[in-house]
């Protein structure tokens, strides 16, 4: 009798501590989506989808939206919201990506997830080169009639009708908002961090295209340190190590350095000494342009949705 009794105060022991190799606060998953089958598409559970045209352009737009696993479950509580720009491939690795990091209990807060479509109708090539980048003058690469600088309207869009709507419709807290961009979409977040900086409390800038326009996004640097003594938001930087410029290794960027590029706007940022920044950058090795981003998001949300 005594023996049993001590096996099962061991066992008892043994569960309230946890076994070797097995997190003390593993959480459950939560039950996968049934899919509808018979050749139908794919469907991401705890996702929506709206319409949010742009009254002043006239064009057509949609926001993606997924809600965190608790909120249905928690009527009274509130949640950052992550705005990401290139939807069509950034909303599904990030949504994965924050339930993923919490299975074995919390790494990250929840949020709520805001994934910004292209235009309705439109390629997605023609639709970012338009509304993310800041000045008429594209590449040399580009088609003859492709279209270029409309970052500013795009920003007004965001501001004026994207943020309300997703203020009004869902519980977010309006001081905790983020932004995340990739390549062009990151160059607009350079546009509205140094133009508006308020609009978003933190920024992440995964392999900017600074080397756009002859580095106009570090000219819009320089131009708003000349007119601001702070810049109050969480900045995290991130590139590629073979977006260096190496000519010759194809596993390296053949044109662009962007490596270079990322750390002269780091010690830009750095030389301000602005009280109100944070900042962190980091140049992830064995990645390039098109392998980074996954990487670069799931650091990206590590950094600025740390559980409180």
């Amino acid at each position: 009798m005594q023996r049993r009794l001590l096996n099962a105060l061991l066992i008892a022991l043994l569960v309230n501590v946890g076994m070797p190799g097995v997190p003390a606060q593993a959480q459950p998953q939560s039950t996968p989506k049934i899919q509808p089958g018979e050749g139908r598409p794919y469907e991401i559970a705890d996702s929506e989808v709206w319409d949010v045209p742009d009254p002043v352009s006239g064009r057509g737009y949609q926001v993606y939206v997924a809600l965190p696993p608790s909120y249905a479950k928690q009527p009274q509580r509130r949640y950052p919201v992550l705005y990401v720009t290139d939807a069509d491939y950034a909303f599904p690795i990030i949504r994965q990506l924050a339930r993923r990091l919490n299975v074995e209990g919390p790494q990250i807060e929840e949020f709520v997830l805001v994934g910004l479509s292209y235009g309705k109708g439109e390629d997605g090539g023609v639709s970012r080169q338009r509304d993310y980048t800041p000045t008429p003058n594209g590449p040399s690469t580009a088609p003859a009639n492709a279209v270029h600088g409309q970052a500013r309207a795009y920003q007004a869009y965001l501001r004026d009708q994207v943020k309300p709507y997703v203020t009004a419709r869902y519980r977010t807290e309006p001081d905790r908002a983020f932004f995340l961009g990739h390549s062009y979409g990151a160059l607009l977040g350079t546009q509205i961090l140094f133009t508006e900086p308020g609009m978003f409390n933190g920024y992440v800038l995964g392999s900017p295209s600074l080397w756009y326009d002859k580095r106009h996004a570090l000219k819009l640097e320089a131009r708003y340190a000349q007119q601001h003594r702070d810049l109050t938001a969480n900045v995290y930087l991130y590139v590629g190590a073979y977006e260096a410029l190496r000519k010759g290794d194809r596993r390296y960027n053949q044109t662009v350095d962007m490596v270079a590029d990322n750390r002269a706007l780091e010690a830009a940022l750095q030389g301000r000494k602005y009280p109100g920044l944070k900042l962190k950058s980091v140049v992830l090795n064995d990645e390039d342009h098109l392998t980074v981003a996954p990487r670069g998001f799931m650091q990206a949300l590590k950094y600025l949705l740390p559980v409180r």
